[in-house]
């Protein structure tokens, strides 16, 4: 019996790969001959570095960058076990976490850092890049980024601006990107978007998100004005159009940025891991698939990583099975949704790592134990 375990983490409570372990240890009580393929998985947002590293036995690489405010922050990026792929969370550099509440200010804070990760990566020889960019702190439309590898921004007077932020873009008069890192134009970059957000407008970057990262009323206009001067700019002088581009507003206009700079492709996150780790190839032959995350809902539906696995498992004819710690009721898409939670209990205790790694195996055990009752002539490829 061969069983793919494709699971998310349990946020809170265990990573993408413990949970493959947890529910491989069921798996394997209840056929000790099975084999299990573990792929931990993500949705290209938080822990999608983490999630890729450990299924390809890749290695995380610490950089020393500058966090949203200039202050230097230790950030790390993920080296696949090709070497020449880098999976980047911008988070890590240019993340609202780093950014202490009282100091939020979208005016002030730049992607420059995350720039710097890029060109750390492209020192490391890397020239296929997977960049996730969710959970910013800034409003700058990636030009801190695009500065950082080698972009200049100049004022009316043709002397280079100072770092960009989200409060500088209406000074630009000019982009230069002559002086851009030459190596970017052999690199292939994949964007983990899952916004359609447009730069600037009503619902563009700075007035969906703009008040998230501490920006009054009249900073959001300040911001959008200054988004909106920056789009002709970048359409005048790099011939890059992306004011209706849905996503280029994602991550403060960071989508902007990296389409204009860098020729990147903005794509579905969990599309783009599932590529990365050939789910589709890892589950031909299967006789059932597992999957799972904290909690399986009607955004369960929605482009959220059980989807796209239970998607690839569909395509192949493998059944697929979600765990969750709490289910909603009516969730479609799947063969089965189960609750891997066997008592009453608080929240707390559930997500207590221990415990949820007994309740994961048990549930994992049991959905085994089921599907080998099944006759032999309806198991998918013949059974075991």
């Amino acid at each position: 019996m061969k069983v793919v375990v494709a699971p998310d983490s349990f946020k809170g409570s265990l990573t993408a790969h413990q949970v493959c372990y947890a529910i491989a240890q069921g798996i394997r009580a209840a056929d000790p001959e099975a084999q299990v393929v573990l792929v931990p998985v993500a949705d290209g947002g938080e822990g999608t570095v983490q999630s890729l590293v450990d299924a390809t036995q890749g290695q995380l690489v610490k950089v020393q960058v500058e966090g949203p405010l200039g202050a230097p922050v230790t950030a790390v990026f993920g080296l696949l076990s090709d070497g020449e792929t880098a999976v980047i969370e911008m988070a890590a550099a240019s993340g609202l976490p780093l950014v202490p509440v009282a100091d939020r200010n979208p005016l002030l804070t730049s992607t420059y850092g995350t720039g710097e990760l890029i060109r750390a990566a492209l020192d490391r020889g890397c020239r296929r890049l997977i960049i996730g960019i969710g959970g910013s702190a800034t409003n700058d439309g990636g030009a801190g980024m695009a500065q950082a590898l080698g972009a200049q921004f100049l004022a009316a007077d043709g002397t280079p601006l100072g770092r960009m932020t989200g409060g500088r873009l209406a000074e630009v008069a000019h982009i230069d990107s002559s002086k851009l890192d030459p190596r970017l134009k052999d690199a292939s970059l994949r964007v983990a978007c899952d916004v359609d957000n447009l730069l600037f407008g009503p619902k563009g970057a700075a007035h969906v998100y703009g008040p998230q990262k501490g920006a009054s009323p009249q900073m959001v206009e300040t911001l959008d004005a200054g988004l909106e001067h920056y789009a002709e700019r970048l359409r005048s002088d790099l011939g890059a159009d992306v004011a209706l581009v849905p996503g280029a507003g994602a991550a403060g206009g960071l989508g902007a940025g990296l389409l204009a700079f860098c020729g990147a492709s903005l794509e579905r996150g969990v599309q783009i891991v599932l590529d990365t780790l050939d789910l589709p190839g890892k589950v031909q032959g299967a006789d059932l698939v597992i999957t799972g995350e904290g909690r399986v809902d009607f955004q369960t539906a929605f482009g959220k990583t059980c989807s796209g696995v239970a998607q690839v498992a569909r395509a192949a004819g493998v059944p697929v099975v979600a765990l969750g710690g709490s289910v909603e009721l009516g969730i479609g898409g799947f063969d089965a949704v189960l609750s891997m939670v066997n008592e009453p209990l608080a929240l707390e205790a559930a997500m207590e790592p221990e415990r949820a790694r007994a309740m994961l195996a048990f549930a994992a055990e049991q959905v085994v134990r089921l599907v080998r009752l099944a006759p032999a002539g309806n198991k998918p490829h013949g059974g075991e």
